[in-house]
């Protein structure tokens, strides 16, 4: 699409420390850069300080973080629809490479709901090749990912089951539906947030684009949540129906990511529709990467690991923030 030197000249522009200037320029000149762009709840292992909590990360830095979280995506919505994940091709790169725990094929139940899942992990899965692409030797690999005690975790916490009691998300169409819920909003808000840090505009524009592709499946997630009443106790979960278990779900996330309160499920006080949260603006709400990674480590301290990535996330922005 862009010419080396091309390509070359806006990395070199965008990258804001020598080392992601070095490993951009190298994957410019061996993978030729053919496309270029970007894509509660426990305890976590507490550190000092964020690692990046430099005044300003790379953009090199920003596009790894985002192909941290369509690894987890990618996974989550691939075994759904197909009982395997990731190629081992698509999961190599740099720092540790991990396995997954937990995910298996869902025996849906809908025509609509299968439709679903197969469009998004269709979706997710081109995220992953599109930012390994972007980033060529410089992309990190997959870490390590839990599809199955971080699931029992969040719901635990969010009052979806008892204590001692397991949630699987690959149950039933209604549990992946719910687990699917998770994902979604929090992949809109931690583009959004990310937005600001990104400098070259290709970039931007590409973040922009999965962004948007985000909000579409949120969107519809959210959707397929509200026309769903009754199931929960039917499933052994409690509360009456799946848009107040998505309630639930949005204040425990909302638990983790500082003292503010602005993730909305998908009814509001009044248990009206509620399908795209917004501000009093119709603005969606940003998250930062340190709250994002608040809700997928699963805390509300500062972490380097926890909950759907127990060893951490690959590259240099790993730490999540302190709202206790």
């Amino acid at each position: 699409m862009f010419g080396k030197r091309f390509a070359a000249r806006m990395i070199s522009r965008s990258a804001e420390n020598r080392e992601d200037r070095r490993r951009f320029l190298q994957a410019a000149g061996v993978a030729g850069l053919g496309v270029v762009g970007a894509s509660t709840f426990g305890s976590g292992t507490a550190t000092a300080a964020p690692k990046a909590a430099a005044a300003q990360v790379s953009d090199a830095a920003v596009l790894n973080f985002a192909l941290n979280l369509e690894y987890l995506e990618a996974e989550f919505y691939l075994h759904a629809v197909t009982g395997k994940g990731l190629a081992d091709s698509m999961t190599t790169g740099t720092g540790t490479r991990g396995g997954v725990t937990g995910g298996r094929a869902v025996r849906f139940e809908t025509k609509a709901a299968r439709q679903y899942a197969q469009e998004i992990a269709a979706d997710e899965k081109a995220h992953v090749t599109f930012l390994r692409g972007a980033l060529g030797s410089a992309a990190v690999s997959r870490p390590a990912i839990d599809l199955q005690g971080s699931f029992t975790a969040a719901a635990q916490a969010a009052g979806l089951v008892k204590p001692g009691r397991s949630f699987d998300a690959f149950a039933c169409e209604e549990n992946f539906l719910l687990a699917a819920y998770l994902f979604e909003d929090v992949g809109v808000t931690a583009y959004k947030g990310a937005a600001p840090l990104i400098d070259n505009k290709t970039y931007l524009e590409a973040a922009a684009g999965i962004l948007a592709v985000e909000a579409y499946h949120a969107a519809n997630i959210r959707t397929a949540l509200y026309q769903r009443e009754g199931g929960l106790l039917n499933l052994g979960l409690l509360g009456r129906d799946l848009r107040e278990a998505s309630v639930k779900l949005s204040n425990a996330r909302d638990s983790l990511d500082g003292k503010t309160d602005l993730d909305q499920g998908v009814i509001d006080s009044q248990g009206r529709a509620n399908i795209v949260p917004t501000d009093a603006n119709g603005i969606a709400f940003s998250r930062s990467p340190g709250q994002v990674l608040n809700i997928v480590y699963l805390t509300n301290k500062a972490a380097t690991s926890g909950g759907f990535f127990p060893k951490g996330v690959n590259g240099d922005v790993n730490t999540s923030d302190n709202n206790t």
